[in-house]
């Protein structure tokens, strides 16, 4: 990854992001890095969790044609395309830790074959400090995953499928695999 011009995030070259998006993945990468560092994981799976963390929105502010293109996908909606997208420019880009990859591909919607880079960036994306809804909620689990990383990643799965339904969202077939994999 090169650092991009903008910022001192260090996004990959091939990134589309709006600054608003910037901070997202900002916070996300700060909470990977800081539970990483409360649970004293090792160098190599630290490193890896943040990769995740700065590739998992490169490209949501992208196209949807680009998107479309990249992710092989003609049918998902628009919102569902950014993280298998960016999986591929960033296997082009020569990424090749499959756990980064999937964890990547899968953000938005969930997999039960995750390993724990995958669900840490599922957690992280839905638990970052500057969204601003299950204030409370979000704040006391995200305090919890360093302490009980299977149990937080349990509940995290919980809240954010009842929190997408009582928006109206839907549950993706994925994310139903996820919940059965892990209740």
């Amino acid at each position: 990854m090169t650092h991009a011009s903008a910022g001192n995030l260090p996004l990959p070259e091939w990134a589309i992001v709006t600054e608003k998006r910037r901070a997202h993945i900002g916070r996300v990468v700060e909470l990977l890095e800081r539970w990483a560092a409360e649970m004293q994981l090792p160098e190599d799976e630290a490193t890896r969790w943040t990769t995740a963390g700065l590739l998992h929105d490169a490209l949501r502010d992208a196209p949807e044609p680009m998107l479309r293109a990249l992710s092989g996908d003609g049918t998902r909606p628009p919102a569902l395309l950014h993280g298998p997208a960016a999986a591929v420019r960033a296997e082009q880009d020569g990424e090749r830790r499959q756990d980064v990859l999937d964890a990547v591909r899968y953000h938005t919607v969930g997999s039960p074959a995750w390993e724990r880079t995958g669900r840490a960036l599922y957690l992280a994306d839905f638990l970052e400090p500057g969204r601003t809804f299950l204030v409370s909620e979000r704040e006391f689990l995200a305090s919890q995953v360093p302490r009980d990383f299977d149990a937080a990643f349990r509940q995290g799965v919980r809240l954010r499928i009842e929190y997408s339904l009582s928006q109206g969202g839907e549950l993706f077939s994925e994310t139903v695999a996820l919940w059965n994999a892990v209740r």
